[in-house]
């Protein structure tokens, strides 16, 4: 595979082979049961009403994609980003942020200042890429958002998940995409995520550390994002392990939430 070969362009609708490719590829990555895979119809539907269906293509090979459809809230319209994948052989060589760089620019061309969309605390290199890589902040903590998942990658734990805002017009946003970091921001919150989190997932007999780990977690992104901060930054040290950084954002982006 050489870097060269493979082109980031939206899938078509009008071939349903495409398509169909995204649905291989997130029965692939996550595993789901077929019951909660989402489905053909809504990937061609997302392409249809304003959303955004882009494939990551080496020659004829799909080897990620990117799935958004189009929310409204408080008067505005903004990109809610559902799934975004990348084949295992493909993965640690930035793929992942190119697709999302591709959706900022066809949501700027028609006229988007918001892409949202939700990830799990406990995925280090996730969080990472979302708001160091992206400039995206987080205010907000959905509990068990999908229930109980099918997922291996859940390990059984309940699908709690933090909202990425990703504002596209943004000081913050122009600053990490033009630089490459973060603008410097006061931090007088952290929280933690331990680097053995995927093995204790993974294995029933450790699981409950994770559970551990993700309640008191959970605890502690509440009570930040009800007295006004947000995550702004991410760390980790070399033996993996991963910190929130949380603290005031001084912008005034925002479309707020009923």
């Amino acid at each position: 595979m050489k870097a060269a070969s493979i082109v980031i362009r939206k899938c078509s609708s009008q071939s349903l082979d495409e398509m169909q490719a995204c649905v291989a590829l997130q029965k692939e990555i996550w595993n789901f049961s077929d019951l909660e895979l989402v489905p053909l119809r809504l990937f061609v539907v997302a392409d249809k009403v304003g959303g955004q269906v882009i494939g990551a293509f080496d020659g004829p090979e799909l080897i990620g994609f990117a799935l958004a459809i189009p929310g409204f809230r408080a008067g505005h319209a903004y990109l809610h980003s559902h799934m975004l994948a990348v084949k295992k052989a493909f993965r640690d060589a930035g793929w992942g942020r190119r697709m999302k760089l591709f959706q900022r620019e066809d949501a700027l061309a028609r006229g988007f200042e918001l892409i949202e969309w939700t990830f799990d605390p406990l995925e280090i290199k996730n969080a990472y890429l979302n708001i160091e890589k992206l400039g995206a902040i987080a205010r907000r903590y959905n509990v068990n958002q999908y229930g109980i998942t099918s997922s291996p990658l859940q390990g059984s734990l309940p699908s709690d998940r933090l909202v990425a805002e990703w504002w596209l017009k943004s000081r913050r946003v122009k600053t990490v995409l033009d630089g490459g970091s973060r603008p410097p921001s006061r931090a007088p919150r952290t929280i933690a995520v331990p680097a053995e989190i995927y093995e204790w997932k993974a294995s029933p007999e450790t699981r409950e550390r994770a559970k551990i780990i993700q309640e008191r977690n959970r605890k502690e992104f509440l009570e930040a994002f009800a007295v006004g901060l947000s995550v702004l930054g991410y760390e980790r040290d070399p033996q993996g392990n991963g910190n929130f950084l949380l603290g005031e954002w001084d912008e005034k982006w925002s479309y707020p939430v009923g």
